[in-house]
């Protein structure tokens, strides 16, 4: 679960998750597009590439690729985890 908050820490990694959540399965070059456009967020391509690793060694993001071409999609899975811990047990007691 650390790698899970490290990769939550970031803000480029949560606007990455952002844009990922708003259109699902983009490419690196797709993203970094987005984050300069939406989100004023100028990191090189190779910056882009290391939080995203960085967030699929979390398990927050899910390579597929095709081709030449590597799509990235959301994995909401983690964060579920983390609601079940905490959010969940607190409505139980409730």
């Amino acid at each position: 679960m650390d790698a899970l908050f490290k990769a939550l820490a970031d803000p480029t990694r949560r606007a990455v998750l952002d844009e990922l959540t708003e259109n699902d399965g983009q490419t690196l070059f797709e993203l970094c597009q987005r984050l300069v456009v939406r989100h004023q967020i100028n990191s090189s391509r190779q910056a882009i590439s290391q939080h995203l690793d960085l967030l699929e060694d979390a398990g927050l993001v899910k390579v597929k690729r095709q081709g030449r071409y590597k799509f990235h999609f959301i994995n909401t899975t983690p964060l579920e985890d983390i609601q079940r811990r905490w959010l969940d047990k607190g409505k139980e007691t409730q």
